[in-house]
């Protein structure tokens, strides 16, 4: 499968799902001054889940490039790079948990076949402000995964956003790819960096806008924002081992050689 190939399946089984196709943006963010370039499919769309209504409805799906360099140190492994193209979908105040859980787990096993024993998918287990998210465990449990499959975390792996200092944020649940390699641990999992678990996407639940004194106040309008791994994806689909092996770098690497 070319990177093409998967940025156009990707964008055809959302669209018919009801999904419309939104306009990739500029790395340099327009009219948003918390960040110095477009970390995320969904910083664009700040406005709009926060209530103002989109012009093309209630479900969008996109391919936009994006810039982080909060990981770089990671750079050159496997799957790390600083630029790189994230595969996204939204509900703005249409569908919520299960419905987008259960659309992201049929993308990665119906249309990358990926085996459902070769996942693994984290929901966020509460505080003392947020409950814990009984409703994605459930879904994931009614889609075939088994109870040793999921894994539970708190704010610093399953609490996303703001993009920048405020915002809309909420829980979420990401999904991993397995590799078979051994345990690091007894506490080996999704938030472990041994390299079994590599993170293949995130469903994040808009529930709740943050202010800039960190409080929290429920959105009117639920949200979901789900981002997945552009060229992670497609290293799964062709069987390689890193990014370098897609025809994202192979053209490129070839020439260098000569």
């Amino acid at each position: 499968m070319t990177a093409n190939e998967l940025r156009k399946l990707y964008v055809s089984y959302y669209k018919e799902r009801g999904h419309k196709l939104a306009a990739a943006t500029s790395l340099v963010p327009e009219n948003d001054a918390s960040v110095l370039y477009t970390t995320a499919g969904m910083q664009p769309l700040v406005p709009y889940l926060l209530e103002k209504e989109h012009p093309l409805g209630k479900r969008l799906v996109n391919v936009q490039r994006c810039v982080r360099t909060g990981d770089i140190e990671e750079v050159g492994d496997d799957y790390h790079l600083t630029v790189f193209e994230m595969l996204g979908n939204w509900s703005l105040g249409d569908y919520f948990k299960k419905e987008a859980i259960t659309m992201s787990f049929e993308f990665l096993t119906e249309k990358l076949n990926i085996p459902v024993s070769s996942l693994a998918v984290t929901v966020y287990k509460g505080n003392d402000k947020v409950p814990y998210d009984a409703e994605a465990t459930q879904t994931w449990l009614e889609l075939g995964l088994s109870k040793e499959q999921i894994f539970y975390y708190g704010d610093d792996e399953n609490w996303w956003g703001p993009a920048g200092e405020t915002g809309p944020c909420g829980p979420d649940s990401e999904m991993f790819y397995v590799n078979d390699l051994p345990d690091c641990s007894e506490e080996c999992g999704p938030a472990c960096s041994c390299g079994k678990y590599v993170e293949l996407g995130n469903n994040v639940f808009m529930a709740y806008n943050k202010d800039k004194d960190g409080n929290l106040t429920e959105l009117k309008q639920k949200n979901v924002d789900v981002g997945l791994g552009f060229e992670r994806l497609l290293i799964l689909a062709n069987n390689l081992q890193n990014v370098y092996e897609t025809d994202l770098f192979v053209p490129l690497i070839n020439k260098w050689k000569k």
